[in-house]
């Protein structure tokens, strides 16, 4: 079977796992897999939306908390437990991995507390680890333009920037990252520090594609400096030279971080309702 990306056309992956995280303890939001003012617990928002991605093959929640694991099987869902001493939401994806076996042809990690990812976005990081030739891939959208300062600005270290390099050849929207960073890159210096054109940054999304061999190089190499400075553990594969692509698309789908963010959450999803 064959399936389009940009002007390519490549044979699909068989094996596609998709992992998501899910952690009890938050420190904004304590218990937050498990909210569940909408009749559903909040990772199994972000677990069936997960299967509707035509791409994937098995989705699985990975969790260190038998609470969260109980729910997930309560609805059907897969629950993979993990130790709970993982210095990154990585080396959590490659435990399960290994628990799992190695007959993945690629492994998506997409975050437990996006319950509004789409699932086209998901089908989209798998062509692109496919058709790439990557180590990892990720994906990333222009900041909105009203965002010039504050909060949820390029000038905000809670946004991750994504700071991208070479086309990749063939591929519609998707380049190689130079970097990643909590400050404000590239820096405006004709204008001294400010941003007038926010759409030209671009907002890292923590939705990340490997293949079983980068997943494992990855947790088998130490944390470099960039990696400890700026506690972004993307910038560990850069340190090792291996290559990431970026996927971009229009906007980000809302994550829930805050109180008020799922608030926010329950709402639209009563209006759809």
């Amino acid at each position: 079977m064959l399936r389009p990306y940009g002007r390519h056309i490549v044979p699909l992956m068989k094996n596609v796992l998709i992992v998501i995280p899910a952690r009890y303890a938050s420190t904004r939001l304590p218990g937050k897999p498990l909210l569940d003012k909408t009749g559903w617990p909040l990772v199994r928002h972000t677990y069936e939306q997960a299967k509707k991605a035509s791409l994937a093959s098995r989705v699985v929640v990975a969790t260190d908390d038998e609470r969260i694991a109980k729910a997930v099987e309560s609805f059907g869902g897969e629950a993979v437990m993990t130790r709970n001493d993982h210095p990154s939401g990585t080396d959590r994806i490659a435990e399960v991995v290994a628990k799992l076996g190695s007959d993945f042809d690629i492994v998506v990690n997409v975050q437990g507390d996006e319950p509004e990812m789409e699932p086209e976005v998901i089908d989209k990081i798998i062509r692109l680890h496919q058709v790439s030739g990557a180590d990892v891939s990720t994906m990333a959208c222009p900041f909105p333009k009203n965002k010039k300062e504050g909060n949820g600005s390029p000038h905000d270290p809670a946004c991750v920037k994504a700071v991208l390099g070479k086309e990749i050849d063939g591929l519609d929207g998707a380049r190689f990252a130079l970097y990643f960073t909590r400050s404000v890159a590239p820096y405006p210096r004709e204008s001294r520090g400010i941003v007038e054109v926010p759409e030209n940054y671009y907002l890292h999304l923590g939705m990340y594609a490997y293949s079983p061999e980068s997943l494992q190089a990855f947790v088998s190499s130490p944390q470099g400096f960039l990696e400890k400075t700026e506690s972004l553990e993307q910038l560990r594969v850069l340190e090792n030279g291996q290559t990431i692509a970026v996927g971009l698309i229009d906007k980000a789908t809302p994550g829930i971080d805050t109180p008020e963010d799922y608030t926010c959450f329950v709402q639209r999803w009563s209006e759809k309702q």
